[in-house]
Order: structure tokens, then C-alpha cells, then sequence
């Protein structure tokens, strides 16, 4: 795909827009110095609609749009169950745990882990998601984003790499958390407006003069398989989707782990003016998540009768944004890169947060508030150098790159999601059955991913993470009975907090319940 002049402005136009705009919302006041509150948590003054963009512009990556749509070209359907059931997740979250949270003051996920267990699991979580954070996450969206770039312009991918890493640096550097937080609402309309474009043309090429609904009524017609929602144990792409685990089984634990205690998704929420604030922008991302399969899985559907025989399922995407006019496929090539810049800055920006509350601000007591903005950005500009450094090396020898993340991701999931689930409602748990989890669910994880390598098992990677949690669950829940937690151990607070909530959040649950019996009634 080649981009002509005009498509070239808009880009240019929207990425002046975006840094500019992040610059103006962030600004203080003539003679006033930022303070840690400031730059890590927003000065706690997020309103709902930017906490709901931005924890979607969090979520969604270019490699999640290009992927998804060739899950979609491959799967069908069936591979929305991770968007849907997300949006399900996400209200669980605001009305279960986001009380407990704010109610403690939380601001990082391992300072929770501290106030509940204490300094050792706080210190080893910390590290790990650090490190977690850079050589993954950060890698991975600077190397796939990369690589949906050279795919759908031909733009060397290296050039690329350093490009997308200094721009999602620059913009958020001063501000912060505000400055990704506040411009999210833009990034995430354009990037909806870019999907539903995208996809509206889709089908209208398909159903010609019948226009969308004639297309989506052309693809249900010819590939009523591709809409099935849960796959039977014959379907080749079983292993992918297990049928009724995507309801049941292991993606819950996925997605609880994060959309709940994943410190780059869960911080917009705890940075909320309000409870009642952060259950609204929880309630409108839920609904976002809800419109992300027409956004990301839909146009991958429709590149079945459009481009039958691509070489390859990533293909997709790009093949129907082929379909674009000049203009509009600058525009939607703005919102593939809005996708990456926002995804990678929400990193950026809980490294920068972990790494100077967790860890400097532990070490070094009494920091001034400007040393710790200032130590935030260096090492916000550390991490971006080191993805930058490492995308290649690192990930340069997959060819399912995202796949392995995955499955790397995959290895700790349970094990946090126990160790959260019972500091949050169990008060007996304690810390050396926080490690016994742990360190259960990787060295569990391991044993069934080596039996699958060496071929004497085959067991679907989501049925995995599911009976990994259980286990670690009762080891964590044994340990726990055998070596209770000190009785001086517990400082979270779990008096005064209500489940009640507004009848807005009650409504909006019901919607999204409503909707997800629907569709699952319609396509199972």
C-alpha cells in the first residue's frame, strides 16, 4: 500500500495535533513544580470519559488490530470472545475491586501487595513486572507496530522501531499520566472512526449495491462456520479457542489478570476524581469493548471474500485498507498509529511509575516531589532506549512473536490472579502463600508447556492457565493454613467499603450481559 501526499499531511497533522494537545492538558500553573501525585496518578483528578478512552487506548495495539483481524480471516468470529467477555471483566472489576483500592489509596499494584503481604512480595512483583514491562511489553508493541508499518507502507522497519519509540516518548514525557490520559479520548476516536470506516466499506464492496447490510448478509451466507462463537473439539482451530473454556474456563483468569491488576490498564482508574467517577469510565470502556470485534475482527472476515487467498492471515487488514480512498487511508493509517503511540506510552508511563514508587522511593526515604518527577522521566527514557535497543534481538527470530508473548504471559497469569483475588477476600492469606503461588505457577505452567513441546501432551493454552490457577489456589490456600500471615502483616483496610452501585453502573451491566446472551444465543 503506498500513501500519497494528502494521506501524508493527515498523518503529519494528526501527530502535531497529539503531541501539542498532550503538552497543553498537562500544563501547571506559572511557578508551580509538578509533584510525584501530579505526574504518576494525574493528581487523582481523571474524569469517567478518560479513564474509559484510555484504558482502552491502553489495551488496543496495532499488533492487537492487524492480528485480530487475521484471527478473524483464519477463526471467524469465535475470536471476539476476548473482546466480549473483556467487557464483562471490566465490570466485575469496577464494582469488586475498585472499591478496595481507592478506598486504600493504592497507586501501584505491588504497593498493594505490600499493605496486604508485605515488603518481600511487593520487591520480587515489583522487579518482575519492570522487567516484564520493558523486555515484553515494550519490545513487542515497538516491534510489531514496526512490523504492521513496513506491512501495510513498505517504511523500513528499524526507522520505524526508533520513530514510533521517540514520538510515544516525547508526548507524554512532561505530562505523564495526564498527558496520555487526557489526549487518549482523541486517540481513541480516531481509531474507532478509523475501524467503523474501515469496516463499513468492507462490506459495502462486498454487498455492492445493497450497501453493508447486504455485504455482512453475503459473508453470514457463504461462511456460516466463520461465525461460530464456540468451537466444537473437530474445528481445526480448537486449540485456539477451546469451546466452552472461552465462557468457563481460562480466559477469565486472563482477562481478571488484566483488566484488574495490571498496573497500565488499572492505574487510570485508581488516578479517578471518585469511585463513582471510576465506575462510570469502567462502564464506557466495557461498551468500547463491546464495538472493538466490528473494529478489529470484522474487516479480517471480510477480506474471506475480498482477498481469498492471501499468503498470509496478518495480511488482512492491510489488504482491505487497500480499499480506502486518498484521504481516508491516511486517516486510518492515523489510527493504526494512534493505536501503537497510545499502547506504548500507558507502558512507558507505569514503568516510569513502578520503578520510582516501588522501588527509588523505597531505597532512597524523604525524596524531594521534583526528584521524583525527574527520576519518572529518566527512567521512563531508559525503558524506550532499551526497547528500542532489544525489539530485534529479542523478538527478530519469531515468527509468531506474539504468540510467544502469550504464552510467556502465560506462565505467571494464574499465580498473580491468586494472589490478588485472596489479598482481596480472604483474610487469612498470607505471604508465603503468595509465593507459594508464585512460584506454583510458573514451574506448573512449565511442566505442561514442556509436555506439549515434546509432544506427550496436547492441552489448549487457555485450559492450561485454567487448571494452573486452580492448583496454585489450593496451594496458595494450604500454605497459607500452615504458615499463617504475622498479625501485624494486614494494612489494608476493609471497613467502610460498599459493593452498592449507581443505578448508571446497574444499567449499563445489564446492557452488556444482555448483549453478550444475544450474540452467544445467536452465533453458538
Amino acid at each position: 500500500m503506498t500513501l500519497v501526499g494528502i494521506d501524508l499531511a493527515i498523518l503529519a497533522i494528526y501527530a502535531i495535533f497529539i503531541f501539542g494537545l498532550a503538552q497543553w492538558v498537562s500544563r501547571s500553573r506559572s511557578g508551580e513544580q509538578k509533584t510525584s501525585t501530579d505526574y504518576f496518578m494525574a493528581s487523582r483528578s481523571l474524569p469517567w470519559w478518560a479513564i474509559g478512552a484510555s484504558l482502552i487506548a491502553a489495551n488496543i495495539s496495532a499488533e492487537q488490530i492487524i492480528g485480530m483481524s487475521g484471527s478473524g480471516y483464519v477463526i471467524g468470529l469465535g475470536i471476539a470472545s476476548y473482546e466480549w467477555m473483556a467487557a464483562l471483566t471490566l465490570l466485575i472489576v469496577g464494582k469488586f475491586f475498585l472499591p478496595i483500592f481507592l478506598r486504600n489509596e493504592i497507586v501501584t499494584m505491588p504497593q498493594f501487595l505490600q499493605q496486604r503481604y508485605g515488603p518481600t512480595i511487593r520487591n520480587v512483583m515489583a522487579v518482575f513486572w519492570l522487567l516484564l514491562y520493558v523486555f515484553v511489553n515494550v519490545t513487542s508493541i515497538l516491534w510489531l507496530g514496526a512490523i504492521a508499518v513496513h506491512t501495510v507502507t513498505g517504511f523500513d522497519q528499524d526507522y520505524a522501531i526508533v520513530a514510533i519509540g521517540v514520538f510515544a516518548l516525547a508526548y507524554q514525557l512532561w505530562g505523564g499520566l495526564k498527558a496520555v490520559a487526557l489526549t487518549d479520548i482523541v486517540q481513541v476516536a480516531l481509531l474507532v472512526c478509523g475501524g467503523l470506516i474501515i469496516g463499513f466499506i468492507a462490506l459495502s464492496t462486498i454487498g455492492g449495491a445493497g450497501g453493508a447490510v447486504a455485504g455482512f448478509h453475503t459473508l453470514l451466507t457463504e461462511f456460516p462456520d466463520k461465525f461460530d462463537m464456540i468451537l466444537s473439539k473437530d474445528n481445526p482451530h480448537y486449540q485456539e479457542l477451546p469451546g466452552i473454556a472461552v465462557l468457563l474456563g481460562g480466559l477469565w483468569v486472563m482477562n481478571i489478570s488484566y483488566w484488574g491488576f495490571n498496573q497500565y490498564i488499572i492505574q487510570r482508574a485508581l488516578a479517578a476524581k471518585s469511585l463513582p467517577e471510576a465506575q462510570k469510565g469502567i462502564a464506557f470502556a466495557a461498551y468500547l469493548k463491546l464495538l472493538m470485534p466490528v473494529i478489529v475482527v470484522l474487516p479480517g472476515m471480510a477480506a474471506l471474500i475480498l482477498a481469498p487467498n492471501l499468503s498470509a492471515p496478518d495480511q488482512a487488514y492491510p489488504s482491505m485498507m487497500n480499499l480506502l480512498p486518498v484521504g481516508l487511508k491516511g486517516l486510518v493509517f492515523a489510527a493504526l498509529i494512534a493505536a501503537i503511540i497510545a499502547s506504548l506510552a500507558s507502558k512507558v508511563n507505569s514503568i516510569s511509575t513502578i520503578f520510582t514508587l516501588d522501588l527509588y522511593a523505597k531505597i532512597r526515604k524523604d525524596v524531594p516531589e521534583h526528584r521524583l518527577v525527574t527520576v519518572g522521566r529518566i527512567a521512563a527514557v531508559v525503558a524506550v532506549i532499551i526497547g528500542i535497543l532489544t525489539a530485534r534481538p529479542l523478538l527478530g527470530g519469531f515468527d509468531q512473536a506474539f504468540q510467544f508473548i502469550q504464552e510467556f504471559t502465560g506462565f505467571f497469569t494464574p499465580g498473580i490472579v491468586v494472589i490478588f483475588m485472596l489479598g482481596l477476600f480472604w483474610k487469612r492469606a498470607s505471604e508465603a502463600g503468595a509465593l507459594t503461588a508464585a512460584i506454583g505457577s510458573v514451574v506448573l505452567s512449565a511442566v505442561f508447556w514442556w509436555l506439549q513441546e515434546s509432544g506427550q501432551f496436547i492441552f489448549p493454552f487457555m485450559n492450561r492457565v485454567g487448571v494452573v490457577f486452580v492448583a496454585s489456589l489450593i496451594a496458595a490456600v494450604v500454605v497459607s493454613l500452615l504458615v499463617p500471615a504475622k498479625p501485624d502483616a494486614m494494612k489494608i483496610k476493609l471497613d467502610q467499603i460498599s459493593y452498592k452501585t449507581s443505578l448508571g453502573f446497574n444499567l449499563a451491566a445489564v446492557g452488556v450481559v444482555a448483549f453478550l446472551i444475544l450474540v452467544y444465543s445467536i452465533w453458538w
